[in-house]
């Protein structure tokens, strides 16, 4: 079975387009490229990849396509396009071409309109993914939770994958509107979680691994072993952690788990979910 990280980045730094990048994230302000990850995968054991859009355009997805086609460790892509566009099926049959292209992603956290996915426009979009093998990656906030539930619930059969926990505020140790939220969520078999991106919203300086306990618990209470996959988060995950560290959190977790389940988390649910 492979080992997957199943979620990181890849960019050419530009201090305009890729101004989330803040001054107190100085650690990532510059260039990160596959060449970049291969050492870092291959030092802890891991097959692949999937990266993931961290631009909402469609030369990101021309980008991170020809990085795969390069190496073959990036065993897919989770890319972008307009869902709310009218010629959104055209796309998708397009990006049907490429077998690195697995599924798409929007922003919405960071949407001003926080209930954008549940606009009909939007809902349109989702509505054709699977009839094209696409998956889709829901990037939110816990204030979010409730309209990703309405989401997901709207179409049964497409595959959903939660990114980042919803992104919990760690740091303040509150839980219980994300804890509730998570459980409506996995309610829902089509919905898988990816534990990720849990350094950067914790107390990026002084965190320890106890922090993470509690929120880990709710996700694997809530989706079981089969619907959890390991994603690093790379190269943001190292404002707040080295790469080895941040494994050091789920490794140290889920030893105690059985080998069958540790193989499906750190690699076989993510080789399911994207058809590796």
């Amino acid at each position: 079975m492979l080992k997957i990280d199943a979620h990181n980045h890849f960019w050419k730094f530009d201090p305009v387009r890729d101004n989330w990048i803040t001054e107190e994230m100085s650690a990532i302000r510059r260039d990160f490229m596959p060449a970049d990850f291969l050492p870092v995968l291959q030092q802890h054991g891991f097959d692949g990849c999937i990266v993931v859009q961290s631009d909402q355009s469609e030369k990101e997805n021309d980008f991170q396509l020809k990085n795969a086609a390069q190496y073959d460790f990036i065993k897919g892509v989770v890319g972008w396009v307009d869902l709310q566009s009218p010629q959104v099926e055209e796309r998708l049959t397009y990006y049907r071409s490429f077998p690195a292209m697995k599924g798409f992603r929007h922003i919405l956290q960071g949407e001003a309109d926080r209930a954008l996915m549940l606009k009909p426009a939007f809902k349109q979009g989702v509505s054709l993914l699977e009839k094209y093998g696409f998956t889709y990656d829901i990037l939110i906030f816990p204030d979010q939770l409730k309209y990703a539930e309405e989401l997901v619930a709207a179409f049964p059969r497409q595959k959903f994958v939660i990114d980042h926990i919803a992104k919990p505020d760690i740091k303040a140790g509150s839980s219980d509107n994300w804890e509730k939220g998570i459980q409506a969520l996995a309610d829902h078999e089509n919905v898988f979680c990816k534990i990720s991106g849990m350094v950067t919203e914790a107390d990026r300086r002084q965190w320890r691994k106890e922090d993470f306990t509690p929120y880990i618990d709710t996700v694997v209470e809530a989706f079981g072993t089969d619907r959890i996959m390991y994603g690093s988060d790379w190269p943001v995950c190292q404002v707040a952690a080295s790469y080895s560290k941040m494994l050091g959190i789920v490794s140290q977790y889920f030893s105690r788990f059985s080998a069958t389940e540790q193989a499906a988390f750190f690699g076989g649910n993510a080789s399911s979910f994207y058809h590796i």
